[in-house]
């Protein structure tokens, strides 16, 4: 039994307004250029509280915080976008060695996962590291994510 269609098969077709070259059945779209990225994940300990809360957040309290850092670019002459010992050592120092067993409260002012991402964020940026994304994790089923962008 052929795979092959009858009857006369176009050499090339129209798809999504680009031109397809056509193989046998398939039609072989141009690629893009594919983008790449690399997220180091962290873990810290620490406590705060939030002053506003009706709940039982108003109260001090701790959470083992995980922290997603991606960086995005091109590839050097190695094949990396960045050494992953490097993106440790920056975001180590930088920000897990400071946050790491405090009462976040005495360094940010309300101290909410969405504030301590923003804040993540300028802290990594300002150590030089070309941030694509960031997530924190306050617990295990919820985080605060930044992306990239034109965002507020």
């Amino acid at each position: 039994m052929s795979l092959q269609p009858t009857g006369a098969f176009p050499p090339r077709c129209r798809t999504a307004g680009r031109t397809a070259v056509v193989r046998g059945c398939v039609s072989v779209l141009p690629v893009a250029r594919p983008r790449t990225s690399v997220t180091s994940s962290f873990t810290f300990e620490a406590a705060h509280h939030l002053s506003w809360h009706p709940g039982k957040c108003r109260n001090p309290h701790g959470h083992s915080y995980r922290l997603e850092v991606t960086v995005s670019g091109p590839l050097d002459d190695n094949g990396v976008v960045v050494d992953f010992d490097h993106l440790r050592s920056v975001v180590g120092h930088t920000l897990i060695d400071v946050w790491d067993h405090r009462d976040l409260n005495e360094l940010i002012d309300n101290p909410t996962a969405e504030l301590l991402a923003h804040r993540a964020w300028s802290m990594l940026t300002d150590a030089g590291l070309s941030l694509s994304a960031l997530r924190l994790w306050e617990t295990e089923h919820s985080s605060a994510v930044l992306t990239a962008g034109d965002g507020d």
